[in-house]
């Protein structure tokens, strides 16, 4: 197996709570993360995410599957609240593993959740409910199925619990795919997005056998498309610089020493981007700035979105790109 990030939740530690109300209970000390996938959804009016935002997404989710069914683990409850930030880290990762269960040793009898639920899941609990037991056994493939509903929820920026439980989606979900990718009401349907579209079908056959592992998915040439981010996704998902700023306090403006490190751990944040040219953050209005590069990434350059010379300033907390020829920021 490649050699890959782990974007999965981090857990500190174990204790026990001698102070519950139902008595001593095991407790889990996990990392600190940020907004959910279910929260950027109702961020995005309706409209999608971006394309950036969703390859971003699912290669950081592939990965941490790709790990987990390479140790044998199942997730069994992959939805949009159980995708994190990791502003630290700058990926998204997964968390809850509440069902989770060793693959062949299934000892979770109900798993999923409803609108994320794969069809071998669906029919495995209806016969539990009835006291039966399933002559199909779920796979790591029932992961698949949820990251395909989410990353089809992300693009549309609908809910599709219902669309998935339909008669119509269980005799050609393929058909109502390629309507949700045609829709002109999807933000985007401008962008030629047919790579993401056959990524999704090969984690949504009902046959669990024709299903794509995650390490294939991965091999997708969707991650192969340089998209770069919205101003809004910088927005929406928090980075060690914007956190910064965000706390950036009175008594940090009154001491110089301190004010000399959040410079320096701003300069240090940008250069990621390329060659820092100056560097701007005046006492006076603090929430206001400006930081000049002489080169972007090559994925900026190639999208048109952030030129040579770009303007890269912070007002109220919140990032903004301004391409070179445009006027300075107001207020600088």
């Amino acid at each position: 197996m490649p050699s890959m990030r782990l974007t999965v939740v981090t857990l500190y530690g174990v204790f026990t709570n001698h102070y519950s109300a139902n008595g001593p209970s095991r407790c889990l000390l996990l990392e600190l993360l940020d907004i959910s996938v279910s929260e950027l959804l109702l961020h995005s009016s309706n409209q999608g995410c971006s394309m950036w935002m969703i390859q971003h997404c699912a290669r950081d989710v592939l990965e941490a599957l790709a790990f987990l069914h390479h140790k044998g683990y199942v997730h069994a409850d992959l939805k949009p609240r159980n995708i994190l930030w990791s502003a630290e880290e700058e990926c998204f990762k997964l968390i809850d593993f509440g069902l989770s269960f060793k693959e062949g040793n299934q000892d979770v009898k109900y798993i999923q959740t409803d609108g994320y639920r794969a069809p071998e899941a669906e029919l495995q609990n209806c016969l539990a409910q009835a006291g039966l037991q399933s002559e199909t056994e779920c796979t790591s493939a029932v992961d698949l199925w949820s990251l395909g509903i989410v990353l089809l929820e992300m693009f549309s920026g609908m809910k599709l619990k219902h669309t998935v439980q339909s008669q119509e989606w269980k005799t050609n979900s393929s058909a109502i795919i390629d309507r949700i990718f045609a829709s002109e009401g999807v933000v985007n349907s401008a962008i030629p997005a047919y790579h993401l579209r056959d990524l999704i079908k090969s984690m949504l056959h009902c046959d669990q056998g024709k299903r794509a592992s995650a390490e294939k998915a991965l091999c997708s040439p969707f991650f192969s498309i340089p998209f770069a981010p919205h101003i809004e996704d910088l927005v929406m998902l928090p980075t060690p610089v914007l956190r910064l700023l965000n706390v950036l306090s009175d008594a940090s403006l009154q001491c110089e020493e301190e004010y000399e490190d959040i410079l320096e751990d701003i300069r240090e944040e940008c250069q990621k981007y390329g060659p820092v040219v100056s560097l701007l953050i005046p006492k006076e209005n603090p929430g206001k700035g400006q930081v000049h590069h002489d080169k972007w990434p090559d994925y900026g350059v190639h999208q048109g979105v952030l030129p040579e010379a770009s303007l890269f300033w912070l007002e109220e907390g919140k990032c903004h790109l301004l391409p070179a020829g445009h006027a300075a920021c107001p207020g600088l």
